[in-house]
């Protein structure tokens, strides 16, 4: 008897397995998929893409084809003490107690990089302490058929308590006294169920829950309905901007009326924020379809189009200016162009048409200076580099760039942005008119600086307050004082117009404190990567 009961109390422990998507090797596109449970063989896939979705598959595939989790299956998060949702305590700390409670349920936890994917079969508080979590499945309810205490008492016969009471040999008559009838309570199992009792309904929105009692009653119902609708919205597969905004702009409607209501000056501060995201939200919408907002002229289609895209643009040049490997504005335009070939790996393509189309002196030269230096390496010699033609190019790599574990590189932009960067930087510099008009490499520097620099109209600067002459001049490795003539080709090219040099200080005498104001042609706004407001 003692083994049957401890064989019913003894709880398997849940099921666990990962799905991951590795490296084959440095430098290489193609990558391994790979699942812990044993009869499932590795794959090489040819890219990240493609494995990811592979992987993504080969997941489902084992939720579509595997068992339920089990109601009696004790929670595989608590088995491995919880690590990946409570943080190890210190020497001098105490551990964060948890229990483990609800449903048991099959939960899918993955990392934000998309590199691997676990499954656990845990309770249901383990499965919501996980910020990436989603559940897969849920087990059934307990059975609760089995006869429980009312129902086995229901199910015993109930002596029968005759109606007359008993004969006793004292009693002088002889005769049977009558008794009452002994009436029995129904059992609990066949009473009446209660009704249930009804729960207030409470949300949840912006990590603050919202009061049952909140009153007016619409506005507890709205403040629920955004919490609601903001979650469903973070489980989208694409962003949708106007969708964002709108949920922003009536975010910050109800939470000014809750403010008003509560008097609370947090609340207020929520809503003024909530207020400028969905105004935020709605400017990079506009943008991204090509839109003007209100009362503002027609959008420029522009090269690129999201402002993400923009500030990638920004963070190259800014690099380049502050990691250039040689002094001069030729250099610094090979550097420039060489960074957005190779800035997400490290390694890319090269032909001799695209240094020859640059506005080099001696564009061999400063290829054999880059990699002396040690900042460029190719496969083979310089003159094979320049006499190489499409279909057949030239491997260059750039050691500072290449990520490693350590070291993730420079930028963060992925492997389909760097293309379109490097495509519209090709466009600014071979611009039609520069090369006609025989512009310099300082003089494409400063269209490349300007382009990254103005408004959403063309005005240059922040707010249309002009660029300051420092920054332009190492933008483009040059002399502040030899800034003024560059201004002159690039007005004569129908790139500026209204440019004047002008003090920020009347008092000045550096160069330091003088802007540069006007704006760009309307020819070249489709080029630019305005500043947003």
């Amino acid at each position: 008897m003692g083994v049957e009961a401890h064989a019913t109390n003894e709880r398997v422990t849940g099921r666990t397995w990962t799905v991951r998507l590795d490296p084959v090797g440095r430098g290489r596109a193609d990558v391994r998929v790979s699942c812990s449970r044993p009869a499932c063989a590795a794959q090489v896939l040819p890219s990240a893409a493609v494995g990811r979705t592979a992987a993504v598959e080969h997941l489902k595939a084992h939720l579509r084809a595997g068992p339920a989790p089990r109601p009696s299956a004790y929670c595989a998060c608590r088995a491995a003490e919880c690590h990946t949702h409570i943080r190890p305590a210190g020497p001098r700390e105490r551990p964060a107690p948890w229990r483990c409670g609800g449903a048991v349920v099959l939960a899918v936890v993955t990392d934000r990089e998309g590199r691997w994917w676990q499954v656990m079969e845990c309770c249901s508080r383990c499965a919501a302490a996980h910020p990436t979590a989603k559940i897969a499945a849920t087990a059934p309810a307990p059975d609760r058929t089995a006869p429980t205490g009312a129902s086995r008492a229901a199910a015993v016969p109930v002596p029968t308590v005759s109606a007359v009471g008993p004969h006793f040999s004292h009693t002088a008559s002889g005769a049977s006294g009558a008794a009452a009838p002994h009436e029995v309570p129904a059992p609990r199992s066949e009473r009446p169920p209660r009704p249930a009792r009804q729960r207030a309904r409470r949300g949840r929105i912006a990590q603050r829950f919202v009061p049952h009692d909140l009153r007016p009653v619409a506005l507890r119902d709205e403040l629920t309905e955004l919490g609601e609708l903001f979650r469903a919205y973070q489980q989208r597969a694409e962003p949708d901007l106007a969708v964002l905004a709108d949920l922003h702009a009536r975010k910050a409607t109800a939470f000014s009326a809750w403010a008003e209501v509560t008097a609370d000056t947090g609340l207020r501060l929520d809503a003024q924020r909530a207020e400028q995201a969905a105004a935020t939200a709605r400017l990079q919408h506009l943008h991204r379809i090509g839109e003007a907002p209100e009362g503002e002229e027609p959008a420029v289609a522009r090269l690129l189009t999201a402002p993400a895209q923009w500030d990638h643009a920004r963070a190259v040049l800014t690099h380049v200016a502050d990691h250039a490997p040689l002094p001069g504005p030729e250099a610094r335009l090979l550097v420039v162009m060489l960074t957005l070939r190779t800035a997400q790996s490290g390694t890319g393509n090269l032909v001799g048409q695209d240094l020859k189309g640059l506005p080099l002196a001696e564009p061999e030269h400063l290829v054999e200076q880059l990699v002396e230096c040690g900042w460029l390496e190719i496969a083979g010699s310089v003159d094979e580099l320049i006499a190489s033609r499409p279909e057949n190019p030239t491997r260059v790599g750039v050691p500072s760039l290449t990520p490693d574990e350590s070291d993730p590189g420079p930028f963060t932009f992925g492997r389909k942005m760097r293309p379109k960067l490097s495509g519209w930087a090709q466009r600014v510099v071979g611009e039609k008119k520069l090369r006609k008009g025989k512009t310099t490499a300082d003089a494409r520097l400063l269209a490349l600086a300007l382009a990254t620099g103005v408004t959403a109209d063309g005005r240059l600067g922040p707010g249309g307050e002009g660029l300051g002459v420092a920054a332009l001049s190492s933008r483009c490795a040059i002399a502040p004082d030899d800034l003024g003539e560059l201004v002159d080709r690039l007005t004569a090219a129908d790139w500026l117009t209204e440019a004047v040099l002008t003090d920020a200080d009347a008092d000045a005498d550096t160069a330091t404190d003088t802007v540069l104001t006007g704006r760009l042609t309307e020819r070249v706004l489709p080029l630019t990567c305005p500043l947003l407001p």
